[in-house]
């Protein structure tokens, strides 16, 4: 407990360090539009990186829930303007559509004993494939009802951004405080000793990927939302933003160890990251080379942390 509160309290400090060389560098940065914006766009990539972190704490990892992101995206798409549904239903379908990757994701997985990391990029390829043929590769303009999600709420703060803050305090109790979350970090910490111990290994995996999918599917309903429509595109790349938020925010790849806590304190950092590097005017390839650095950097820092080079 104490080596995770010294962990966030790192995150912290360096999330102050980076606001405060934004504001220096840039007038337009410290004011509450800049945070209000940030703090708009962040449910569908801290809901992602939620569900990667599941996956990473049991030893996995999930490439494909950008894809699914985009695939629930389109479906509710196809299920507005082609089927006519109402939003509920159709809201439904999409988000339906990511458990249901998930779950297929887990059972693969799990049964055929094949490494996540080969079932998952095939999946972000099948996945995005299937978004581009339901809309037809183009952008389809929702607007309508699915604006309404993103409307009104408290202080500025869109309802997604205080359902899925809900989300991650409920994500950090399970883990924390519940059968299930210990038995995650025993199956990332030794899966044989776990089976050993009577945990229902197998179930579990399943379970995580099934849960991975359906936020990821979440995420796609509130990107709809927010863009008020279906992009084919959504969420291109944000499964290695969810990986690098993860590492950043202390879960060590090789499972066992980590936090949602840490995880949402790494999708915050690399918002903040993006948006001063945008209000500084920085151009897309450098933007990308910083942030790609962060991101090898973190990695840098879980192998020596857990190597025990910086703890022991």
């Amino acid at each position: 407990m104490k080596r995770s509160l010294v962990e966030l309290g790192g995150l912290v400090a360096a999330m102050a360090l980076l606001i405060a060389v934004f504001a220096w560098r840039s007038p337009t940065f410290l004011t509450p539009t800049t945070f209000l914006t940030i703090a708009n766009q962040l449910p569908e990539a801290l809901l992602v990186a939620v569900g990667m972190t599941f996956v990473v704490l049991i030893g996995g990892i999930d490439l494909s829930v950008g894809s699914v992101l985009g695939l629930a995206s389109a479906v509710l798409g196809v299920a507005l303007l082609r089927g006519h549904l109402p939003l509920p239903l159709a809201a439904l379908l999409g988000a339906s559509t990511g458990l249901l990757v998930g779950l297929l994701t887990g059972l693969v997985t799990v049964r055929l004993k094949l490494p996540s990391f080969i079932v998952t990029l095939g999946m972000l390829e099948a996945a995005r494939g299937a978004t581009y043929l339901l809309t037809e590769s183009r952008t389809q303009y929702l607007g309508g009802p699915v604006e309404k999600l993103a409307e009104g709420g408290l202080g500025g703060l869109t309802p997604p951004f205080w359902w899925v803050l809900s989300a991650v305090i409920l994500a950090q109790g399970v883990l924390s405080r519940t059968v299930f979350g210990r038995n995650l970090y025993a199956i990332g910490g030794s899966e044989q000793t776990a089976f050993l111990s009577g945990v229902p290994v197998a179930r579990l995996k399943i379970t995580v990927f099934a849960i991975a999918g359906a936020l990821a599917g979440l995420g796609g309903l509130f990107n709809a939302a927010r863009l008020s429509s279906a992009d084919p595109n959504a969420g291109v790349g944000m499964e290695l933003s969810a990986i690098a938020a993860v590492v950043i925010g202390g879960t060590s790849l090789t499972g066992g160890r980590g936090s949602v806590l840490g995880t949402a304190l790494g999708v915050l950092v690399l918002a903040i990251l993006g948006n001063g590097l945008a209000q500084l005017g920085v151009q897309e390839p450098l933007k990308r080379l910083l942030t790609g650095g962060v991101i090898v950097l973190a990695v840098v820092l879980d192998r020596l942390r857990y190597s025990g080079r910086i703890e022991e």
